[in-house]
């Protein structure tokens, strides 16, 4: 199993220096890859509390930092880990993630979802209904915008006019597409028309290898070879003592815990500290979550 390690974009650690900082150091220790998600807004109720984890509160965009980290890294793949299809145009999206793809020497993989949370749905103007039939056109006419020359597509949601769109991606035919989010309907879809799958922060780790059995089953029954496909798990750390659960713990039953996920299926799982409260938050120590980090990258650095 690969290892890789998300970037700070959560809270008050994940400035443009650390992020730097510790992708870096991440690369020099051998992690394969380098992930982040996205967050639009975190919505509060009538008396103006926050419905969400602290995580949630202030995340930066994640194309933008994959962009500024393409120039500021030289091996680790760069991965969103994802994006809400619903949010953007196929055109859009795939005008800028080819030019990441250039800026960082074809090291981009592309995770995209449906989405859940409705009040971003309502920012940006979109239904949230129909949002996975949505997303599987928009991986269509993604793929029809990166292979096909001139391009014409006509879907249920999206349509491209007869046209050429240049430059392609350094990544022939296209950058891997994983497909993020839980439910079976979408580890079917990820199975049937992408690189493979990417598992939620919010994933039960502990039955995770059914998730794996519902993606390679989909891909089998759609002609796909199974064992070609990533499962990605979001490996969400939190190292306590005296507490006990998948990557919660100590340091050392962390390391056997993701021993567990390579049994399980999953083919790279990437360190997210973004989701402890303690180092993702806005009111955490920056210094103290740069420290935390530094000493988990190095305790499960892949071996060699």
């Amino acid at each position: 199993m690969q290892m890789g390690f998300a970037i700070p974009v959560s809270g008050s650690w994940a400035t443009p220096e650390r992020c730097v900082e510790l992708c870096r150091r991440a690369e020099e220790l051998g992690y394969r890859s380098l992930w982040d998600y996205q967050r639009l807004l975190s919505p509060v109720d009538a008396e103006g509390r926050e419905e969400l984890h602290p995580p949630y509160r202030s995340v930066h965009d994640p194309i933008a930092v994959i962009a500024y980290l393409a120039g500021q890294t030289r091996t680790a793949r760069l991965g969103l880990a994802v994006v809400n299809a619903p949010f953007f145009s196929p055109i859009l999206l795939a005008k800028m993630l080819t030019t990441i793809d250039h800026l960082s020497g074809g090291r981009l993989d592309v995770g995209i979802a449906n989405g859940w949370l409705p009040p971003e749905f309502e920012a940006v103007g979109v239904p949230f209904e129909h949002r996975g039939a949505r997303t599987e056109d928009f991986l269509h006419c993604l793929e029809a915008i990166w292979t096909e020359d001139p391009v014409e597509y006509r879907g249920p949601f999206y349509r491209v006019p007869p046209a050429r769109v240049a430059p392609r991606p350094v990544q022939r035919p296209h950058p891997p597409i994983l497909l993020g989010g839980g439910a079976d309907v979408v580890l079917r879809r990820a199975g049937r028309l992408t690189s493979g799958w990417i598992s939620s922060s919010r994933a039960d780790l502990s039955t995770i290898d059914r998730s794996v059995g519902v993606v390679r089953a989909a891909a089998e029954a759609a002609g796909r070879d199974p064992g070609a496909l990533r499962m990605v798990c979001r490996g969400v750390v939190r190292v306590r003592e005296g507490e006990r659960a998948p990557l919660v713990g100590s340091l050392e039953e962390i390391r056997g815990d993701l021993g567990r996920l390579a049994a399980a299926g999953i083919t790279e799982t990437f360190v997210d500290l973004n989701f402890d409260p303690l180092v993702g938050s806005p009111d955490a120590d920056p210094a103290a979550s740069v420290r935390h980090a530094h000493r988990v990258l190095e305790a499960l650095a892949p071996p060699g």
